[in-house]
């Protein structure tokens, strides 16, 4: 019944989520509404909530499904609702593709029952590796003219491509058959794909989808697949679906993919109740799967709640529209004084400038740390860097929010990566001199005794210098076994003093140890050895920062992730030849050729792709949970306008980084290929330059406004005229800039 479910709509920071809580609340708190069913499992003839009949509710599952856009916002919802519930109520929270994968891995009987698939529990496969199978997979069908058509780009962004295509599609319901036609119809009027042939493209997904069910592995777009196209279809599961839920709350429900409205359409059709929170100018997601136009159509299905109070202490009622309207139709128009800038020449002088201006600030007592963000439509290196290093001289902290630095950019990473060469053979060409160095250099952090964390961090024993002549006279490459030697084969060994030189045979002991356990099958993994080294050397007697122990936790679990795809993949290829079966010399991460080799060297193969699957950069350090436990500290937060606007943050003080960028309206990383195509409203049309102008429009009047939203004191516009290339900036916020100019003027002229 509609009576029964809400749709509560309303700009940034309005109030939905407390009105989503307080509806949770009203649903299990009422004595006179019958809800509280939800979790008594007492059935009720007289009760309002429409559960079918003949359904038997299972004690063990909440009857009450949260979800939210991301797994941060996510956490806090299910916070909120334990703390207003005093915790009297179980909920489950989920994100729509979390939901989704648990569903698929609890009916996997199912699915293999009615799939006709091989019994073996299922593996998902992390984006990296799936990427790196599937270009294994396509490399020979793969040529420059596909590449050209997917927009010139080289073979692993092409792969990266096709691969969310699949995605994309599952996320709009599409089958993975049915691909060919979307793009037929989308593709012939794009200017960069009139070679791309879309039965083409649909066979590589085709082909990719059944090799990796063969093998039970499971990626993203195969488990939404699954459950949209075979889970949601089957009377069983439907059944149990019915039975486990009968309420529903989703905040935010505009950064959702079209399945997740499916789910919602079943549940409300059922009898059961929602409650839905949705913002207009708060759509994050979109180009990344998302369909708000198509979610926006459940608030037919429900009483509509709208939220027209601004933000409380927020500069959005005030400036939203007079900034638009400059960036529409600049003029001589002033912003208020709340609004300032900083415009310098070069961006080096702008990133120092805004540091110096944010130290003074927080030393001066202006503003809190922990109410500071710098936010920028992209964080190079550079400005990380920079921002962070000037910051922390004034003990000032920083917290880079999502900071997806890749893991081989973690001296720790490397230096283990080198342990892993010297202790295992045949991987003498993935190690040099300079490894050597920083790996003792590493190493030796966790050595001394009597100090802190952070001071061993600082103070190794083995300092660069005496590391880089170890290297250059202990080292002895070989391409099988590259060995270290005992530092008297260094003739003025003398010269490195005691601490140094007893630090060094430690090392060299602790890895002759290891590889004479690995020729004696002792060492059951390279995990296990890594774990050894962790253990032995980075938190010996010490506890390491969280940010250390981030990197080192998502090491493992991609090393664990790693070798159980391994495992997987070489107990395939060794059924498949048991049974005559033909397979792909693609089938394995080292190739069908491994299968003719010893199994060190099957090791060795498998640990080089991972060492080099590291090198290039495609696994980044966000380990599970993506937060500190305990009290955040106080800290300045540095994010891009992404990050920021999902982590659904607000501060007192705003700092636009860049602001003269074109980036400002650009969906760049956030929009991926063929998104456009698989937009309900417009499906299967073409994306003109018309289309990606208008988008661009719409998509930095909701950076506008919800960034406004998220702002209660200040906002200063940071702009150097020249970019890091050198090119003059002359992005879409450069009429606000030169209206702040204009209010310096008049400002001086007064004065004068």
């Amino acid at each position: 019944m509609v009576s029964n479910s809400l749709w509560i709509v309303g700009p940034s920071r309005s109030g939905k989520t407390n009105c989503l809580v307080e509806q949770f609340c009203n649903w299990v708190q009422s004595k006179n509404s019958g809800y509280e069913l939800f979790y008594t499992r007492k059935p009720d003839k007289k009760s309002s909530v429409g559960t079918p009949k003949g359904f038997t509710l299972n004690q063990a599952e909440p009857g009450v499904l949260v979800f939210a856009a991301n797994d941060d916002n996510r956490r806090e919802l299910v916070d909120r609702i334990v703390t207003a519930t005093q915790g009297k109520y179980p909920v489950r929270g989920k994100t729509p593709l979390g939901f989704f994968q648990d569903e698929v891995i609890l009916f996997w009987p199912l699915l293999i029952e009615s799939l006709k698939l091989k019994a073996q529990f299922p593996v998902r496969l992390r984006p990296e590796t799936e990427q790196e199978l599937a270009t294994k997979l396509w490399r020979p069908r793969l040529n420059e003219e596909v590449l050209r058509g997917l927009g010139g780009v080289n073979e692993s962004r092409g792969v990266r491509r096709i691969l969310d295509l699949l995605q994309l599609a599952a996320m709009s319901g599409t089958p993975v058959e049915d691909i060919a036609r979307v793009l037929t119809t989308a593709l012939p009027q794009q200017d960069d794909s009139t070679n791309l042939e879309p039965e083409f493209l649909a066979s590589l997904l085709l082909d990719w989808r059944n090799w990796c069910l063969e093998r039970g592995l499971l990626t993203y777009g195969i488990i939404i697949e699954l459950w949209s196209q075979h889970l949601l279809t089957h009377p069983n599961y439907l059944s149990h679906l019915a039975k486990r839920y009968q309420a529903v709350l989703a905040d935010d429900v505009g950064d959702y993919p079209t399945v997740a409205r499916y789910l919602f359409d079943f549940l409300l059709e059922g009898g059961g109740m929602g409650a839905f929170s949705y913002n207009p100018d708060g759509i994050v997601r979109l180009g990344l799967g998302a369909d708000p136009n198509y979610l926006e159509g459940l608030s037919e299905r429900c009483q509509v709640v709208t939220l027209t109070a601004p933000p409380l202490l927020s500069l959005a009622d005030t400036l939203t529209a007079s900034m638009v309207q400059l960036i529409a139709q600049p003029m001589q128009e002033a912003l208020p004084t709340s609004v300032q800038s900083i415009q310098t020449t070069s961006r080096a002088q702008l990133l120092r400038q805004t540091a110096e201006l944010i130290a003074s600030a927080i030393n001066e007592g202006l503003v809190e740390a922990d109410q500071v963000a710098v936010i920028a439509p992209g964080l190079d290196a550079i400005a990380r860097y920079t921002l962070i290093e000037i910051l922390s001289k004034q003990n000032i902290k920083v917290e880079s929010l999502n900071d997806q630095r890749p893991l081989i950019s973690s001296p720790i990473i490397r230096a283990l990566l080198t342990v892993l060469a010297l202790v295992y053979p045949g991987l003498g060409r993935l190690v040099d001199r300079d490894a050597v160095a920083e790996m003792l250099v590493v190493l030796s952090r966790g050595m001394a005794e009597g100090e802190t964390a952070s001071n061993s961090a600082h103070h190794p024993i083995i300092d660069p210098v005496r590391a880089g002549l170890i290297a250059d006279y202990c080292f002895s490459p070989h391409p099988e076994r590259p060995n270290l030697l005992p530092v008297t084969a260094f003739d003025r060994w003398d010269r490195l003093g005691y601490s140094a030189t007893t630090a060094y045979g430690e090392i060299l002991k602790w890895l002759e140890k290891q590889r004479s356990q690995q020729e004696q099958y002792l060492i059951p993994s390279p995990i296990s050895l890594l774990y050894l080294a962790i253990q032995d050397f980075l938190c010996k007697d010490i506890n390491p920062p969280y940010e250390q122990l981030a990197v080192l936790r998502e090491l493992l679990e991609t090393a664990q992730h790693y070798w159980q795809i391994d495992t997987r993949l070489r107990q395939s290829i060794s059924v498949g030849e048991g049974q005559g079966g033909n397979q792909t010399p693609s089938s394995t991460p080292a190739g069908k050729q491994a299968t003719l080799l010893t199994p060190h060297s099957k090791l060795s193969n498998t640990i080089a792709e991972f060492i080099q699957l590291l090198r290039r950069g495609t696994i980044t350090a966000n380990p599970y949970p993506v937060r500190p436990v305990g009290l955040a500290s106080s800290s300045v937060t540095l994010a891009t306008i992404f990050q920021y606007r999902s982590s659904r943050r607000s501060h007192r003080w705003h700092f636009w980084l860049d602001a003269g960028s074109s980036l400002w309206a650009k969906g760049g990383a956030a929009t991926l290929f063929g998104a456009p195509f698989f937009l309900q409203h417009r499906f299967g049309q073409p994306w003109t330059a018309e289309d990606e102008n208008l988008a661009d429009e719409q998509r930095l009047r909701w950076i506008l406004a919800d960034l406004l939203g998220r702002v209660s004191q200040k906002i200063y516009l940071c702009h150097s005229e020249l970019a890091v290339n050198g090119q003059e900036q002359l992005g879409p916020l450069l009429p606000l800039v030169n209206a702040c100019v204009l209010v310096q003027a008049k400002a001086y002229g007064v004065e004068g």
